[in-house]
């Protein structure tokens, strides 16, 4: 499922028009995102929980050429599953 399917879903689900549906997805994306900069975590109970993961520093090979590099550190999100989610995509 994509970001217009999700938004298509909640409009038909809840009877909202198409704008309006948009704008609620929007708004839940742009706040995550925005919490997810300021380092905060995200859980949503039965789903999964988004961290921001540190990663050092490191030297890399270029795939291409071969040629070593410096790798700069990096922060990144994490997506953990949720038990209930794990658990109903395994039945």
């Amino acid at each position: 499922m994509n970001k217009s399917e999700l938004i298509e879903a909640l409009a038909q689900n809840k009877g909202l028009t198409y704008k309006k549906a948009e704008e609620i997805i929007n708004i839940v994306f742009d706040t995550m995102t925005e919490s997810l900069a300021t380092g905060d975590r995200i859980e949503i109970r039965g789903f999964g929980s988004l961290v921001v993961k540190d990663y050092k520093a490191y030297r890399g090979r270029n795939p291409k050429t071969g040629e070593e590099i410096d790798v700069k550190p990096k922060k990144l999100p994490f997506f953990k599953v949720g038990k209930e989610l794990r658990e109903r995509i395994n039945r």
